[in-house]
């Protein structure tokens, strides 16, 4: 099976809505829908001030302290001569035409990927990461020693750190921040939900006034998620559409970074461009997310649940394969213009967008655990369940054109290359997983 990608990015007629009616609707206004335009907009302050004061409460309780113990275990100390030794020579540009760019979340997924592309260009990279244990350490800890080998340390701290933030600031004067830290995944907000609110919105803020006060100030690309889309249903996803519907506390903690990134965009003359990634996928990639979990139960002979829609149809993703999420953000970076103010104070109007990154070409779940079965040559066993309300959508489809004319962001890998490559990395990551063929 293979799902090519044409030149120019796919935009299905007959999903269109009618553009008239829908101009109509999106833009009547009137008192009533006024007053509850702004009960609205009340009620998701309060939400998120709410929360916000709920995860600085939470720092003292036991679950919390065992996570600051844990990250102290792993050497999470910063300061000293040797330190800042490490930090400058990380974050040395080969030219000066070159970048000196901060990657918040290095450790990550999409972090690794895009700090190991921006180093092999010539750019100065230094990575910050505070190695949580939302999923398996070892497998950041992994990722850690590819950046050391590649020449990028990452500096073991917190975006809420503010005197760490601080301190990295007066070390390097950074050209550029690719911010991509966050508490990611829809369904652990119902276990954890200041967790979100204290990375996605505490932890941003703090990374931001850290920006402002920076002289020089540096530009800023950040990830936020097509989870912001939520309850839409036009398709495929606009960067013009409505996204005052999140399904998630996840995609409702993104939203809110858009406002923020705005605000400070607005007042203090920041540079920010933000990315709505949709289902990135590849090798190293996140043990939560679907491909990873149904590769993994598939070989130990384990039951993978496929959810359902009402309509009994499969749920469909617009599966995004790495090494082209980082093409685009590192366009995104490199189109990107100059912050204008300078000491927290805005000179001037500053570059302020939003792109879609998604591969055009959604895939319903049950063809995912086709080619898996095909790559992995077993067979799964499948229970179809439906679709429980945590979060989760229906569908995710991108529309790039955006993207494509301002970035040259040209998503070229199909779902079957990309999971060949996925499968061959994880076989070779988790040797003892290998399983004969249930053929």
């Amino acid at each position: 099976m293979s799902h090519l990608i044409d030149n120019t990015p796919s935009t299905p007629g007959k999903l269109k809505p009618d553009k008239s009616s829908y101009i109509h609707n999106r833009f009547r206004i009137h008192s009533s829908s006024f007053s509850k335009l702004t009960l609205w907009c009340l009620f998701f302050i309060a939400f998120v001030i709410f929360f916000f004061f709920l995860s600085l409460l939470s720092t003292t309780t036991p679950s919390n302290s065992a996570a600051a113990s844990n990250r102290r275990s792993l050497g999470a100390t910063w300061g000293g001569s040797a330190w800042e030794k490490r930090v400058t020579k990380s974050s040395r540009r080969a030219t000066a035409s070159n970048r000196a760019v901060l990657v918040t979340g290095a450790a990550g997924f999409v972090g690794m990927h895009v700090s190991l592309a921006l180093k092999r260009r010539g750019d100065g990279v230094l990575g910050l990461d505070n190695f949580n244990r939302y999923y398996d350490l070892n497998l950041k800890l992994a990722r850690q020693k590819l950046l050391e080998r590649a020449g990028v340390f990452v500096v073991d701290g917190d975006i809420n750190d503010a005197a760490l933030l601080r301190k990295l600031f007066d070390v390097v004067p950074f050209t550029h921040v690719m911010h991509l830290a966050a508490q990611a995944g829809v369904r652990y907000a119902m276990q954890n939900p200041a967790s979100y609110v204290h990375s996605n919105i505490a932890g941003f803020v703090n990374l931001l006034e850290a920006c402002r006060s920076a002289n020089p100030q540096p530009a800023i690309v950040w990830a936020s998620s097509s989870s912001v889309y939520g309850l839409n249903s036009k398709v495929p996803f606009s960067e013009k559409d409505r996204t005052d519907q999140p399904a998630s506390l996840y995609a409702a903690t993104k939203k809110a970074g858009e406002e923020i990134a705005h605000t400070y965009n607005h007042i203090h003359g920041l540079s920010i461009t933000g990315l709505r990634f949709f289902t990135v996928y590849g090798p190293w990639g996140r043990p939560d997310m679907a491909y990873f979990f149904f590769a993994k139960d598939i070989l130990k002979g384990k039951q993978i649940s496929i959810f359902q829609d009402p309509d009994r149809g499969t749920v469909a993703r617009d599966f995004t394969y790495i090494d082209d999420i980082v093409k685009g953000c590192l366009r995104a970076l490199d189109t990107a213009k100059k912050s204008t103010g300078s000491g927290g104070k805005k000179k001037g109007p500053a570059q302020l967008r939003i792109f879609n990154l998604g591969n055009t070409s959604p895939v319903p779940v049950s063809e995912l655990v086709m080619i898996l079965e095909k790559l992995l040559k077993v067979k799964a066993k499948r229970k179809m369940v439906p679709m429980p309300r945590n979060g989760d959508v229906r569908f995710t489809h991108a529309n790039i054109s955006l993207a494509y004319t301002e970035l040259g962001y040209r998503p070229t890998t199909d779902l079957e290359t990309g999971l060949k490559k996925f499968v061959r990395w994880y076989l070779d990551f988790y040797p003892g997983s290998k399983k004969k063929s249930a053929w």
